[in-house]
């Protein structure tokens, strides 16, 4: 591992948006795009802070605003910070209204390792878990990873098999850069207990080219799907998921991984991880602010609405704005495109289970 490759696994675990500017514009752009309002109102739009812990910093920091650029860059490129690094009143305060409480890494390690005992029908696939009387841990595996001889059950079956995180926050089940009840330190690639982390080590195990990896590389993430209601977290999710590839990549390679990879991986975490309430299957607050005429679509205009629904607390048939999620095909060698093209797009299915398909040439 080079000196420089090192000094990275023990930085700042705070991913910074100033950073990720000087790397390309083009990849945090992306990063603040919500194509489900893009689409809705026929233009390009970003997801909005959905909270009210910025409003002190002036206009543009208001809860239905979007969350721009130059919002948190330069002078103010750190004021989006981790749960963890927060102020204690405002821990408290998100707790009050959305019932904020991120899990402890070990915890995560716990409940990702049932998942694949039930998938590879054996345990301690990934991992030992450790559980003293006051201390919890794990101790990776250090052999490659043995997949069952059964059909549907192969390294590039689970690599490609779909992973969502409900109410995902700074996306710890997802990938574990850092504890996000801590904070404190970035975990290093071969300790990471997250399902996308888990993913790429099986890619690094199974590939030997760069060429190889980026193929199934980009195949997990894929399949690594996330949602969030405010929309600070969403963005530290989603930099999290940009920042785990690029580290696996570099981790296994020791060389750094260039800006277009990084530039179409940050395409698909915009597609994958995006903002939604999670109980009304709609963009946040969009039932309350969106009137489905089509010429406000077209105008791009913001209109207040009465939904039914919810006047009368129901769990389905809401007037929001519908969540677009993407279902990507496979990428192969002989196709290595580098974002993959979109299979299928579907509306999020709504509480009753039902999935509503949406026209191709409308979401491209």
């Amino acid at each position: 591992m080079s000196a420089q490759h090192e000094a990275q696994m023990t930085e700042n675990p705070d991913i910074l948006e100033n950073d990720i500017l000087k790397m390309s514009p083009l990849i945090l752009k992306a990063l603040l795009k919500d194509h489900s309002v893009s689409h809705y109102f026929k233009a390009e739009r970003n997801i909005f802070w959905a909270t009210n812990d910025y409003e002190s910093l002036g206009s543009g920091y208001g809860y239905l605003a979007p969350i721009m650029p130059e919002l948190i860059t330069g002078e103010r490129g750190t004021i989006i910070q981790p749960r963890a690094r927060k102020s204690r009143a405002v821990q408290q305060q998100r707790v009050q209204d959305k019932a904020e409480v991120f899990t402890p890494a070990w915890i995560c390690n716990k409940q990702n390792n049932l998942i694949d005992d039930a998938w590879f029908g054996r345990t301690g696939v990934f991992n030992t878990e450790t559980d003293d009387a006051d201390h919890h841990s794990w101790t990776p595996t250090t052999d490659k990873i043995q997949f069952p001889d059964t059909q549907g059950r192969t390294w590039q079956d689970y690599v490609c098999a779909p992973r969502l995180e409900v109410a995902c926050g700074e996306a710890p089940y997802i990938t574990s850069r850092y504890d996000a009840t801590l904070c404190d330190t970035v975990i290093p690639v071969k300790d990471r207990i997250g399902f996308f982390d888990r993913k790429l080590r099986v890619v690094g195990e199974n590939t030997t080219t760069s060429e190889e990896w980026l193929v199934w590389g980009f195949n997990a993430l894929h399949a690594t799907y996330g949602f969030e209601w405010q929309g600070d977290n969403l963005l530290l999710a989603r930099e999290a998921v940009l920042y785990s590839f690029k580290e696996h990549y570099e981790d296994k390679f020791n060389e750094e991984l260039d800006e277009k990879k990084l530039e179409n991986a940050a395409y698909i975490i915009s597609w994958n991880l995006w903002q939604m309430d999670g109980v009304k299957c709609v963009v946040p607050m969009s039932c309350e602010w969106v009137a489905p005429t089509s010429g406000d679509l077209f105008s791009g205009a913001i209109v207040s609405a009465e939904c039914p629904a919810c006047n009368g607390n129901l769990k389905k048939s809401h007037i929001g704005i519908p969540c677009e999620v993407v279902e990507w095909k496979r990428v192969t060698l002989k196709d290595p495109s580098r974002t993959g093209s979109k299979q299928k797009t579907y509306i999020f299915p709504k509480m009753n289970g039902s999935v509503k398909k949406t026209d191709n040439k409308q979401n491209s």
